[in-house]
């Protein structure tokens, strides 16, 4: 199994029980697929560097995950069917990513 990490961005028009619904739906697809959630962050609202579908701002939310190789396409291919997902990107973490995303998580949680 293999570390992952996937940023996506919602539209702003979204209401918080649609965002959520979305989020869960993500969340939901990933466990029916054999993969074990590590973590997962709401990031919230924020500006957008460059306008996406004529918005300026999204929800941005990032899941760390282990799953198999063969589990990252579907993943994204339902990324692509969803009109309420701007953009999204995975990526496949390495070992010293990984260990720095546990020391960002640490140093989230004593800040909070």
């Amino acid at each position: 199994m293999s570390n992952y990490e996937t940023v996506f961005i919602l539209n702003p028009v979204l209401s918080e029980t649609q965002i959520e619904e979305t989020v869960k739906k993500f969340e939901d697809f990933l466990i029916n697929k054999g993969a074990k959630m590590v973590a997962k962050e709401n990031w919230g609202l924020k500006k957008l560097a460059y306008p996406i579908q004529h918005k300026k701002s999204g929800f941005y939310h990032l899941f760390e995950f282990t799953a198999e190789g063969d589990v990252v396409s579907p993943y994204e291919l339902e990324f692509r069917r969803d009109e309420r997902v701007m953009r999204f990107l995975t990526v496949k973490l390495d070992k010293h990513a990984v260990s720095w995303a546990e020391r960002r998580r640490t140093k989230l949680k004593t800040k909070a």
